[in-house]
């Protein structure tokens, strides 16, 4: 890095949405993104600015994502800004008979059949995506997810960041779950947008990695064991270079020294904006005390083994909150007994409810039914039962698409 960037630590944010685009009526996909941006901007358009908000295409053409247009730091009005663009959305939408619909995987979606991707401007990238990993699947075609971008300012502030955010990853499915129905069925894990997601590049395991990033704290040392490794392994596939960049790079968690920031790719979307923000603003706060170096210093935090640190994100996927979390790790939050994933966030928002401004009355609200009933993924299982009809997940998911049009939580 030659050059300060302008934001430092937690100075912004810039966060993303994504939506499934569904059937009004039957809640099927509906692969008509193409259609609704170019009713939102006037023409056929990958992006559009709206505001505060912009909306762009992802590579299946029945995701809508909506994203910050520029990083915020005003965490209540951004949730404001987001649902009222959800209700553009809904409006555009309900002239085709479609609407939005959250959680981060379809629970009765047929990839096989009903994948389409996006044809237009990018379509060559995605393309060769499919080509080479073959998209036809849950793990490419059916995925909804929440990102943060938090932007560090120079290296220094890279590498106590990107050791930080390393050892939070493997909390954040007993946080945010809300996948546990693909196919039809319940499946088993609560986090089945990440069970598909972490191996859909299997046929280039560089590429994912173990989702959880390695311990690389430089911009030199990610180019050389990250980037370049990726590179080498994908060229035989793709002689032209066609994917060879930096967005090719699927971890959990991925540096972008071209804009200053790091993303975090693996909570799943919420039925609401505010659950989101709210998740996100308890994670946000959490790293920034161990940016501080409240608990564990960041040369203890850095040499947490990447291969310890992805066991226990395996096992969050399969059993969210209830995960029993390793001295090893909750010791850099604080935490000297034997807790659970849940037990542990529920520690840390109490621990910094005081201190945090970013943990207000309002967010304190929003967290209060994960922690009284469980991951998204819980409620609708509790709302469900284990082996469902039809009938009962359209019931459940309708009710989740009437809380992100209404902006409230869902409880069963």
């Amino acid at each position: 890095m030659t050059e300060e960037n302008s934001l430092g630590l937690f100075d912004a944010f810039g966060i993303e949405l994504e939506y499934m685009i569904v059937d009004a009526e039957t809640l099927d996909v509906r692969p008509i993104s193409d259609q609704a941006l170019t009713e939102a901007a006037g023409e056929l358009t990958g992006e559009v600015e709206l505001g505060s908000i912009s909306w762009s295409n992802e590579l299946a053409l029945h995701v809508l994502e909506l994203k910050v247009t520029e990083p915020v730091s005003d965490l209540a009005q951004v949730t404001l800004d987001f649902q009222q663009s959800i209700a553009h959305a809904n409006g555009i939408l309900g002239r085709f008979g479609a609407r939005l619909l959250p959680t981060a995987m379809h629970p009765w979606m047929n990839p096989d059949r009903e994948m389409k991707l996006w044809p237009h401007d990018y379509s060559p990238v995605y393309e060769a995506f499919n080509r080479i990993f073959n998209c036809r699947g849950h793990g490419w075609a059916n995925l909804q997810s929440t990102h943060w971008n938090l932007p560090f300012r120079n290296e220094q502030e890279f590498a106590k960041l990107h050791a930080a955010i390393r050892l939070i990853l493997p909390l954040l499915p007993g946080l945010a779950a809300s996948s546990p129905i693909f196919d039809g069925r319940v499946q088993g894990p609560l986090d089945c947008r990440l069970e598909v997601y972490r191996k859909n590049s299997a046929k280039i395991p560089s590429i994912t990695g173990q989702v959880v990033p390695e311990a690389v704290y430089t911009e030199a040392d990610y180019e050389r064991e990250i980037y370049q490794r990726m590179y080498r392994d994908i060229a035989a596939e793709d002689p032209d270079g066609r994917l060879q960049h930096i967005w090719l790079n699927a971890r959990g968690a991925i540096a972008r020294f071209d804009r200053g920031a790091i993303e975090i790719r693996v909570l799943d979307i919420q039925e609401c904006p505010q659950a989101d923000i709210a998740i996100g603003s308890l994670m946000v706060a959490a790293l920034q005390a161990m940016c501080n170096e409240q608990w564990t210093s960041f040369p203890e935090q850095a040499v947490a083994p990447t291969e310890d640190l992805a066991a226990l994100f395996r096992d969050a996927i399969i059993t969210g909150p209830s995960t029993m979390v390793p001295r090893a790790i909750s010791k850099h939050f604080g935490q000297q007994s034997q807790l659970t994933i849940g037990q542990l966030w529920q520690a840390l928002f109490t621990q910094l409810q005081t201190v945090s401004p970013l943990l207000s009355p309002a967010i304190a609200d929003s967290l209060q039914p994960i922690f009284s009933q469980g991951t998204l993924s819980q409620r609708i299982l509790a709302s469900i039962g284990d082996d469902p009809t039809q009938s009962d997940l359209h019931r459940t998911y309708s009710h989740v698409a009437r809380c992100l049009s209404d902006g409230i939580a869902f409880s069963n």
